[in-house]
């Protein structure tokens, strides 16, 4: 069992300094200024133009995008990816090809670096993790970005029939 998130969690929480709720419901600062995570996980993280070079394989990878739908709406993804969220990925790897190298993909790869672990310790081959977020501000083009579907006509629904 591997201990090192948790120990990292807990020293973070330990460390952090106690605000009053003054504080605590003061507006956030804007998430561009907040300085990027460091790395910690053994899954390497990607630069664009690796993550471009190993999309002109179609045939030899798997775009795993392990966000929420709504991330997905919001950030976009690669165009051909599969979709399951971190949270349900070992619940889902036998759904999964051990013959592809996969990418993981998240907003900003922190989620991905942790699912590219994951994966590599179950016996899967893993190119390495990419936020769709940070690609795109690196200059990669590929993301797509996905438009919700039009909301329901309830109105038209709920009519009777004649």
């Amino acid at each position: 069992m591997n201990l090192r998130p948790l120990v990292a969690m807990l020293a973070l929480v330990l460390a952090a300094p106690l605000v009053s709720a003054q504080q605590a419901a003061a507006p956030a600062a804007p998430a561009a200024s907040a300085a990027p995570q460091p790395w910690k996980y053994n899954t390497s993280r990607l630069t664009y133009r690796q993550v471009d070079t190993l999309l002109a394989q179609p045939d030899k990878v798997l775009v795993l995008d392990v966000r929420r739908p709504d991330e997905l709406i919001k950030y976009g993804s690669f165009p051909v990816f599969l979709n399951v969220q971190h949270k349900d990925l070992e619940k889902q790897l036998a759904y999964l090809p051990k013959d592809r190298l996969i990418i993981t993909v998240s907003n900003h790869a922190q989620r991905a670096g942790a699912a590219g672990d994951l994966l590599t310790a179950k016996g899967f081959k893993v190119a390495g993790a990419t936020g769709s977020e940070d690609y795109e501000q690196e200059g990669g083009k590929q993301v797509a970005h996905i438009q919700p579907p039009p909301p329901r006509n309830t109105s038209a629904a709920a009519a009777p029939a004649n």
